[in-house]
């Protein structure tokens, strides 16, 4: 440009005319124009006019921030391809498909700007949502944060580095070029891309018709402001405020987004809405976003819960990963891990490394401590807690087998013993000895751990259940093995909180979670201490029991949210598998506070709900599918509790047409989520529910 300019003003002095300089003009800007073409086309790839049927992806650092350890990889998941012969029209708040004659909308473009709300879950306030859409460029987004806390800062920098490292894999997902990821920007989208964004050695360079606005997009700059004046609290608890409230607007080429909340957790929460008002239009090759917005948010239940079980199969640290994205997308907030069962021990301690050496199923299938850090890392910028679980004393056999080499007495007893239907529920079997105090000490230990690598927690889970009286009964004479119960989780309370740090520690446990089973009603549990985790069926006395005897609880129930059922018994003795298989309707219309009728003060004693993921049929190759889009159910009951449907028996059409949506949207994000039904029907909405 710089020539161009000298160029002009040195025939303007020597006196030429404008008719004499304009051929030459001509020539010079013809020649610049095909220099800068020839030089981007040698290194970088343009669109290919012929797309594959499915396009594969796999993004490299696709979940956020390296300093947190994310390295994880999402998965190659087959993309749809463009609908080429596809084109939408918004006819009564439904796309309709039609043959594509000219001005293609493409699907995504058509649901996102036509009907009902497209934000799963749905928010719970005053929200209302224009149709108009802004086309814009990844690297014209800036972040601005006022905030008084440097560590909430420093959390909201993460996470808005991960909604972009997020976007640029969508982008990818739909085969977007390089060019396209980048908008043709000159200088880069400031420092929190740098830190996110791996370059590329052709992004930056300057090209010919980047000096005036480019009109293929609506917007020249794109801020979002995000303001937490209220809390400097950067870990979750059982009383964290996770409102946010957002506002886009769209003026003179100027898009802001607003989003205000009292902490880091409610304004990821608006972080992660703002995401799901922006899709990539595969026929313009941009990014979108609906440019006019007002949402007020906030959950209905401050526990909203995952529970995975890495015992009975071991996934690894990315498959982990790959569930934390889809929580934090869910608005799921509290990822109970359930590390350790009779099966087997994977977790390295550095006390007590013989629990794993003698308890994993191989020097590699184990979590370091590292791991756990990196893990709680990761899911801590995208608003979740990490709860571990070492189950005890029951479903713990596999890995406490070493305590009599090394002196310590038997750790568990029980253990592998058969036939296994008298000692435990399922095998292998395996309990640890309630009289042996190296066992609570190796405990103690483990809570230590575990606190120290993911943090403060005012709540953790102990396990406590399905205990086999008759294992204790054949080693001990005790005429109450309801007591010896009581006087173990007693025992285990308390060195939990000598591991925490007792009352000198900033934050202590505050409810300690155990699984309902026969023992939970005994009264030596006090309802101050201890949360019930329910588990068992819906209409199950226990459920009233609990209540009744004051309890807060945390809703699992078996008959609607546990995941792993209707797969079929994979032994020929014992109880039978759970079944049948719980879809995504049942599992959003469960409703049990409204069908055991509770009152509002009760309605107190309910923290949330989780579902649960048992293994035994489970292993990384299907865990994605196994959890979504069903887990995603949950999270809409959890955080909106839609009341639409209480009198219905089958889901609202929007509703399907919402969670098809978001499924797509996971699996941008990686996710293998499995369909909720034909392509055809997501295709003609309303046309097959």
């Amino acid at each position: 440009m710089t020539v161009l300019k000298n160029l002009f003003k040195k025939m303007t002095v020597s006196g030429l005319t404008l008719r004499k300089a304009l051929p030459v003009l001509i020539v010079v800007a013809f020649c610049s124009f095909v220099l800068v073409y020839w030089y981007d086309s040698s290194d970088s790839a343009k669109p290919s006019s012929m797309m594959p049927v499915y396009n594969s992806h796999v993004v490299e650092g696709n979940f956020g921030n390296p300093a947190a350890g994310d390295n994880a990889r999402g998965s190659a998941i087959p993309i749809y391809p463009i609908e080429r012969t596809w084109t939408y029209k918004c006819v009564n708040n439904r796309c309709v498909r039609h043959h594509f004659v000219n001005g293609r909308i493409p699907y995504l473009t058509c649901t996102m700007t036509c009907g009902p709300i497209n934000i799963w879950p749905q928010p719970t306030g005053s929200t209302s949502i224009g149709s108009k859409t802004s086309r814009f460029r990844l690297s014209d987004v800036r972040l601005k944060i006022v905030t008084d806390f440097p560590a909430v800062e420093q959390l909201l920098r993460d996470a808005y580095d991960v909604m972009r490292t997020e976007l640029r894999g969508m982008m990818v997902a739909h085969g977007a070029t390089l060019e396209e990821i980048e908008g043709e920007a000159v200088g880069g989208g400031g420092d929190a891309e740098k830190r996110s964004s791996p370059r590329d050695p052709s992004v930056g360079k300057i090209h010919f018709f980047k000096l005036v606005s480019d009109k293929r997009y609506d917007v020249d700059a794109f801020e979002v402001n995000i303001h937490v004046e209220k809390s400097p609290v950067t870990f979750l608890t059982l009383h964290t405020d996770e409102s946010y409230n957002m506002s886009v607007t769209h003026s003179a080429r100027v898009l802001i987004v607003k989003i205000s909340a009292n902490t880091f957790f409610g304004a990821k929460h608006g972080l992660t809405t703002l995401q799901q008002l922006i899709w990539f239009d595969d026929e313009e090759r941009t990014l979108k976003i609906l440019n006019k917005a007002s949402i007020e948010d906030v959950p209905k239940f401050n526990y909203r819960g995952l529970m995975l079980d890495t015992s009975r199969h071991y996934f690894t640290v990315d498959a982990i990963k790959r569930t934390i994205v889809g929580m934090s997308h869910s608005k799921l907030n509290r990822f109970h891990w359930h590390i350790t069962d009779s099966q087997s021990f994977p977790l390295v301690s550095r006390h007590y490394p013989q629990l794993a050496r003698y308890g994993a199923y191989s020097e590699r299938e184990v979590y370091t401590p590292e791991d756990v850090r990196e893990l709680a890392a990761f899911a801590k910028v995208r608003g979740i807690q990490i709860i571990p679980e070492i189950d005890a004393p029951a479903h713990a056999g596999n890995g406490w087998d070493w305590g009599p080499k090394h002196g310590l007495g038997e750790l568990s007893l029980c253990i592998n013993q058969q036939p296994w239907n008298n000692y435990c529920g399922e095998p292998p079997c395996g309990q640890l000895n309630p009289k042996n105090n190296n066992t609570y000490a190796i405990l103690q230990s483990l809570y230590a751990e575990l606190l120290e690598a993911v943090g403060p927690l005012d709540y953790f889970h102990i396990g406590g259940d399905e205990v086999n009286l008759e294992c204790w009964q054949q080693n001990f004479n005790d005429s109450d093995m309801r007591t010896l119960w009581c006087d173990f989780m007693l025992q285990a309370y308390h060195r939990l909180q000598l591991a925490s740090g007792g009352q000198n520690a900033t934050v202590t446990p505050k409810l300690v979670g155990v699984w309902s089973s026969g023992l939970t009603s005994a009264p030596c549990l006090s309802k101050n201490v201890f949360a019930v985790q329910v588990w068992g069926g819906s209409k199950w006395p226990e459920n009233f029991q609990l209540i009744n005897a004051g309890y807060s609880l945390v809703i699992s129930h078996v008959d609607a949210w546990y995941l792993d059922c209707g797969f079929g018994s994979w032994r020929t003795t014992g109880e039978g598998a759970c079944s049948p298989y719980r879809n995504w309707q049942t599992v959003y219309k469960h409703r049990p506070w409204d069908e055991m009728k509770l009152t509002s003060l009760q309605m107190r004693q309910i923290l949330g709900g989780e579902v649960c993921l048992w293994t035994e049929q489970v292993d990384e190759s299907i865990l994605d599918a196994r959890l979504w889009p069903r887990a995603s159910a949950l999270a809409e009951r959890l955080w909106t509790d839609p009341v639409e449907e209480r009198y219905s028996e089958s889901v609202p059409l929007e509703v399907y047409n919402r969670m098809s949506v978001f499924r797509n949207h996971l699996l941008e994000l990686g996710l293998r989520a499995e369909p909720i039904f034909p392509k055809y029907c997501a295709q003609n909405q309303d046309e097959c529910v």
